[in-house]
C-alpha cells in the first residue's frame, strides 16, 4: 500500500507540474507584465490618443459630422479628400453594423445575442478605432489612405435572397474607381466584402496592394487581465494553422500565403479572410501595462497582394465578427477556422480529440434534457468517472497487492540493509513471482491527466457558459466571488472563490484518506507531499472559471465515494493474498526485458563488489 501511495504521489506531482507548465505557457504573470511596462508606455499613449480623437470627432455629431466644405468645382479624387461624415446602419438577427462613408467601412459592430456585465451589447468594433485601409495614388507622387477618402454611398438595398447589400464608391481623376461592396446575410456572423478596383495601373503602385487592418480589441469580460492572457493571433499560413499569444508587445512576419488571420479574445474574435489568399503578412501588437484600461490588445496587420495583370481586379474578402463558437466556426466554410476555439493547442494539442469526440458530444446530449449548465457539468463528470472507473479499480487493486506483499518487502529490507542493488534485484524477483506490476497504481492515474487538461481547455473556452448561473456562481465562465479582498495576492487575486475552496477541501480529504490507508508512513517526503497539491490548486484555481472548479469538486466527491466502496466492498484482501500465493506457485518464464534488467543489475552488483574489494 505504501508503494501504491508512492505511485499516487507521483501522479499528484506530475499533474501539478503539468498544470504549472500549462498555465505558465498560456498565461503571463504580473512580473512579466511589469517588465514590459516601460516598453509599452509610448505605444499605449499613441493608442489612447487615437481613441480620444475618434471620440471627440464622434461627439461633435453622432449622425453627421461636418469635416470640411467641398469646392463644388472639384473633380476626380479631390471630391473624396474632404466632405461630411455620414453613417448607415444595417441590422440582422445577429448583428448591428454601423457604416461610415469615411473609408467606406464599418465603425461599429455589435453582437445582439451577447451582452457584457453592464448589459450593453458586446462590440467587436467600436469608436471607429478598427479600420482597414490601403494606399491610393490620388496625384503624381502622392498617395492617400483609402480610410481617409469620403466615399459615396452608391446603394443600400436588399437582394432577392434577403441579404442586405451596401456599396460605397469613389472615383478617380481618369475614370479609376473603388467599389467596396458588403453583403450582410441573416443568420451568420460572416460578412462578404468585395473590393473592386478599376484602373489599378494608375491607382495602385506597382500593382501591389498593401492592405492595413487595425484591430483595437476592447474588454468584453469581467477580468481584463485574464482576457488579455487568453488573447491570441491565429492564422492559416500556407495551409498550416498557427497561433501566437498577445499578452506582451511583439511582432511576427509571414512570407508564405495567408488565407485568414484572426484577433481572438477569450470568447470573441475579429477575422479577415481572403479567398484568394494574401501573398505575405506582418503583424505588430501592443498590450497595455495597466489592467485599468479597457483595451485588451491593439494589433496592426499589414497584408500584401499582387494584383493580376490588367486594369481591373477584385479581392473576394470576408470579415467574421462573432463568438468563438466551435460549431459555428466548423461549419462556416473556411478551412481550420474551428481552431480558433482552444480545445487544446501547442504541447496540449493531444487533448483536442478528447474534447471533439467525447466531451462535447456528451455535453450536448445531456444538455438536451437538463436546462441547468451546473447540473449538466455534474452529470458529465459522473459519466467521465464511470468510464474511467476501471482505471481507478486497477489502481486500487494494484495497491492492495502491494500491501499484501509488504511484510515480505520489509523482510528483504532488513536482510539486505544498505545494499540497495541486492534489495532491488530480490524485490523485482518477488514482484515477478507474485505477478504484481509495481507501476500498476501509477499508470491508471496518469492516464486520467489528459482528461483533466481536456476539460480545462473546454470550460475555459466554451462561450455558452457566459452568463449562466449555478448555485452561488453568477457566471460559470468566470470565477465566483464570495468575498472581495482589500488587497491583491500574487497568483491568487483579490477575491475568494467558494468553488475553488470546495475543490481544494475535497482534494485535501482525498490526501488524508490516502494517508490513513497507508500503514507506517515514516518517510517525511511521502508524508507531506500529498498536501502540496491542494495548496497548489488554491492559487491556480482561484482565477479560473467556476465551471472548472465545480467540475473538480464533483470529481473529487466521486473519487472519495469510489475509494470507500472499492476498499470496503469490492476488493477482497484475503482473496488477493491467496491469488498471490497461487501465482508464486506457478512456473515462471522471464521476458527478454526482465532478463536484460537482471543482467544489468548483476553487472552493477559485480562492479560494486569489485569497488568495495579495491578499497
Amino acid at each position: 500500500m505504501q508503494s501504491m501511495d508512492r505511485n499516487t504521489i507521483i501522479g499528484f506531482v506530475l499533474l501539478g507540474v503539468l498544470l504549472f507548465v500549462y498555465l505558465f505557457i498560456s498565461s503571463k504573470n504580473s512580473r512579466e507584465l511589469e517588465a514590459q511596462r516601460l516598453r509599452q508606455e509610448d505605444s499605449l499613449a499613441k493608442i489612447e490618443l487615437v481613441k480620444q480623437q475618434a471620440a471627440q470627432a464622434r461627439a461633435k455629431d453622432s449622425i453627421v459630422a461636418t469635416v470640411q466644405a467641398l469646392d463644388s468645382n472639384a473633380t476626380g479624387w479631390t471630391r473624396y479628400l474632404a466632405g461630411t461624415t455620414s453613417f448607415h446602419t444595417v441590422e440582422t438577427d445577429l448583428l448591428k453594423i454601423r457604416f461610415s462613408n469615411k473609408g467606406g467601412q464599418p465603425v461599429q459592430v455589435e453582437l445582439k445575442k451577447f451582452s457584457r456585465a453592464d448589459s450593453s451589447f458586446v462590440s467587436i468594433i467600436e469608436d471607429g478605432s478598427d479600420q482597414f485601409s490601403f494606399p491610393v495614388l490620388t496625384a503624381p507622387n502622392q498617395s492617400t489612405p483609402s480610410a481617409d477618402l469620403y466615399f459615396h454611398l452608391k446603394s443600400a438595398q436588399q437582394d432577392a435572397n434577403g441579404n442586405q447589400v451596401v456599396v460605397y464608391e469613389a472615383n478617380g481623376n481618369a475614370g479609376e474607381s473603388i467599389q467596396q461592396e458588403y453583403i450582410i446575410k441573416p443568420g451568420t456572423y460572416l460578412i462578404d466584402f468585395n473590393l473592386r478596383l478599376n484602373g489599378t495601373t494608375s491607382m495602385i503602385a506597382q500593382q501591389n496592394l498593401q492592405l492595413q487592418w487595425n484591430v483595437a480589441a476592447q474588454q468584453q469580460e469581467i477580468d481584463a487581465k485574464y482576457e488579455r492572457e487568453q488573447s491570441q493571433l491565429i492564422l492559416v499560413e500556407n495551409g498550416e494553422y498557427d497561433y501566437f499569444n498577445l499578452f506582451s508587445n511583439d511582432q511576427e512576419s509571414f512570407e508564405n500565403t495567408v488565407h485568414w488571420a484572426s484577433i481572438k479574445q477569450r470568447f470573441f474574435n475579429a477575422t479577415i479572410i481572403n479567398k484568394d489568399k494574401f501573398d505575405k503578412a506582418k503583424f505588430e501588437w501592443t498590450t497595455p501595462a495597466e489592467d485599468s484600461s479597457r483595451l485588451i490588445v491593439a494589433t496592426k496587420a499589414s497584408f500584401e497582394k499582387k494584383l493580376p495583370a490588367g486594369t481591373q481586379a477584385t479581392l473576394p474578402l470576408q470579415f467574421y465578427f462573432g463568438p468563438n463558437d466551435y460549431k459555428i466556426l466548423r461549419n462556416i466554410g473556411v478551412e481550420k477556422m474551428d481552431k480558433i476555439v482552444n480545445l487544446g493547442q501547442g504541447p496540449y494539442a493531444f487533448v483536442r480529440p478528447i474534447n471533439q469526440y467525447i466531451v462535447m458530444p456528451v455535453f450536448d446530449f445531456i444538455k438536451k434534457y437538463f436546462a441547468s449548465f451546473g447540473l449538466v457539468i455534474a452529470l458529465l463528470t459522473i459519466f467521465i468517472r464511470l468510464i474511467t472507473s476501471p482505471l481507478v479499480y486497477s489502481s486500487y487493486l494494484s495497491g492492495a497487492k502491494m500491501k499484501a506483499l509488504r511484510p515480505e518487502i520489509d523482510a528483504l529490507k532488513a536482510k539486505f540493509g544498505d545494499d540497495q542493488q541486492a534489495f532491488g534485484m530480490e524485490q523485482m524477483k518477488l514482484f515477478r513471482e507474485a505477478g504484481v506490476n509495481p507501476l500498476g497504481g501509477c499508470i491508471p492515474a496518469l492516464l486520467q491527466i489528459p482528461i483533466f487538461f481536456a476539460l480545462y481547455s473546454f470550460f475555459n473556452s466554451f462561450v455558452d457558459l457566459r452568463g449562466e448561473s449555478f448555485l452561488w456562481a453568477a457566471d460559470l465562465s468566470t470565477y465566483d466571488i464570495i468575498t472581495k479582498l482589500p488587497f491583491h495576492i500574487p497568483w491568487f487575486g483579490d477575491h475568494i472563490s467558494l468553488f475553488t475552496l470546495t475543490a481544494v477541501i475535497t482534494s485535501f480529504l482525498i490526501s488524508i484518506y490516502n494517508m490513513n490507508m497507508t500503514p507506517d508512513q515514516n518517510n517525511p517526503m511521502l508524508k507531506y507531499m500529498p498536501y502540496f497539491f491542494p495548496i497548489l490548486l488554491l492559487f491556480f484555481f482561484n482565477r479560473l472559471p467556476s465551471a472548472l472548479t465545480w467540475y473538480y469538486t464533483v470529481s473529487n466527491l466521486i473519487t472519495l465515494a469510489l475509494q470507500w466502496v472499492i476498499q470496503n466492498y469490492i476488493i477482497d484482501h484475503d482473496k488477493i493474498v491467496a491469488q498471490l500465493a497461487a501465482n508464486r506457485a506457478k512456473p515462471k518464464t522471464k521476458s527478454k526485458w526482465q532478463e536484460k534488467m537482471e543482467q544489468m543489475q548483476e553487472t552493477q552488483k559485480r562492479v560494486q563488489d569489485m569497488q568495495k574489494k579495491g578499497k
